[in-house]
């Protein structure tokens, strides 16, 4: 599955896109579609919420400080581009796969 997740490597880090479906029951992974990560995030989109909930999901989700995951693209849409500084590709699929094991 995260073997399918198209990652961009830049100069400050690595850029994945995410698919966001808000008003989740949960916040959690869900899967990996046309190279996008899905996340269904419990918050609504409303007033950023939904943005801030994706962030700290991520950090959490990658162990990384908050201030490097970074929205980049996609502030209004349910596809966002999100940039993770100090991560290589191999050490987001690293992370993503050891996380989605838990």
């Amino acid at each position: 599955m995260i073997d399918e997740l198209t990652l961009r490597q830049t100069a400050d880090g690595t850029q994945v896109t995410v698919r966001v479906t808000p008003r989740a029951s949960r916040t959690q992974v869900d899967g990996v579609a046309d190279g996008a990560l899905r996340v269904r995030l419990a918050a609504p989109p409303v007033e950023g919420a939904a943005n801030r909930a994706l962030t700290e999901f991520l950090a959490d989700l990658l162990r990384l400080p908050k201030r490097d995951v970074e929205l980049v693209a996609g502030a209004r849409g349910r596809q966002k581009t999100v940039l993770l500084r100090g991560l290589t590709p191999a050490d987001v699929r690293e992370r993503l796969t050891a996380a989605l094991e838990r």
